[in-house]
């Protein structure tokens, strides 16, 4: 829990009707996604200027940034937009993992960090340090998307795995494919009996801290671990990046791991469909993510905006496993020489330009009173 701010809490369930439509998934293109983001460079610009775009440019500025793999790809069409629009900033993005881009904005090395899971209590006393004014850190969420599980297991097309088999797995107590408990759920699939090799994340992520809280609340008491940005259990192999994990499913026989779903989709891996205990299987993709974050509760205290998404649900077409990523930055007391860049970079990737198009990069939009209330939260920034 973060400490309150003076400010108390509003809270609010959110409706399926206050999703921004929400396309289905098309391609998302080649390259791996690891790695920075880098602009072009060009000359300066004026502050406050407006871009060719239309874009709201600040006073230019270099920006380095770090955080989350999850938007990586949404990160790299954000700059490429921003940055084309207002050539006299450059931005860089290292997606470095949630763990390391929280830590490099709390060691003050960057303008801001990007990540799944916000930050506790400890962390967020901790950015006063670098919050001048009695500033201190608080969660823009921007972006949202489902966790795929892919597979690489010849001959097999479509899986289905329902929380506690997945539980099991990822704990090393179901080690074949052709386990009892994933061939009650896939009756028609002709299941081998090749060994199953897990695959995780080595380095502190968000993407493994929505993970395994989805498998605590799924599980049905068979994952007895707490949810966390390091991988809690015992066995499996591990990679480091979604980029990396991603390509070690693609070449390993018998994998599953966990990735963001554009990570997937370039990869060209099948993934798993998720039984939530409603009529039909969910499969990840746009809708079904965007369905499920629809049903998150917001809590909105000061300028600070999270999301407590229901890794349980089980309402039709929602896909339960699904990562939000905030962009982090401070209250007040931003440093003075890159906040005019860094709050327009972050107003655009708010506005409907910047959110319009995340669906063909293959995100979830997140509800419009969700978004609608970080821009506004942007704008009152000092």
């Amino acid at each position: 829990m973060k400490p309150q701010r003076k400010a108390g809490p509003r809270t609010s369930a959110l409706g399926a009707a206050a999703v921004c439509g929400a396309l289905v998934l098309t391609a998302c293109g080649s390259g791996g996604g690891a790695g920075s983001s880098h602009s072009p460079s060009a000359p300066a610009s004026s502050p406050s200027a407006t871009g060719a775009a239309g874009i709201a440019c600040g006073k230019a500025a270099t920006l380095h940034a770090s955080g989350s793999t999850a938007q990586q790809y949404a990160m790299k069409y954000w700059i490429t937009t921003y940055t084309t629009a207002c050539p006299g900033t450059k931005i860089t993005y290292d997606g470095n993992g949630s763990g390391a881009g929280q830590d490099d904005f709390l060691s003050g090395r960057t303008a801001f960090a990007g990540s799944d899971s916000p930050l506790d209590a400890d962390q967020v006393t901790r950015s006063e340090k670098v919050c001048s004014g009695g500033g201190r850190a608080i969660h823009l969420p921007l972006v949202g998307g489902p966790i795929a599980l892919a597979f690489h297991l010849p001959g097999v097309d479509r899986l289905v795995l329902d929380g506690p088999t997945l539980a099991k797995i990822f704990d090393g107590r179901i080690t074949r494919w052709n386990d009892p408990a994933i061939a009650r759920l896939n009756k028609d699939a002709n299941l081998p009996s090749t060994p199953i090799r897990t695959f995780h994340r080595s380095d502190s992520s968000g993407t493994t801290d929505n993970f395994t809280a989805y498998l605590a609340a799924a599980g049905q008491g068979a994952w007895p671990y707490p949810h966390a940005k390091e991988w809690p259990a015992h066995g499996g192999d591990a990679a480091k990046g979604s980029a990396d994990l991603a390509a070690q499913v693609q070449r390993t026989t018998g994998a599953l791991g966990y990735v963001e779903l554009p990570y997937a989709v370039d990869r060209m891996l099948r993934t798993i469909s998720v039984d939530t205990g409603a009529p039909a299987p969910a499969d990840p993709n746009v809708t079904s993510a965007s369905h499920a974050i629809a049903g998150a509760t917001t809590v909105n205290t000061g300028h600070d905006v999270t999301l407590r998404l229901d890794y349980g649900t089980k309402v039709p077409g929602a896909y339960p496993i699904d990562v939000v990523t905030y962009e982090i930055v401070c209250d007040k007391g931003n440093k003075p020489e890159t906040w005019p860049a860094t709050k327009a970079f972050l107003a655009y990737t708010a506005s409907r330009k910047g959110q319009q198009n995340l669906s063909f990069q293959g995100y979830a939009t997140l509800p419009a009173a969700v978004v609608d209330k970080v821009r506004g939260e942007i704008g009152a920034l000092p």
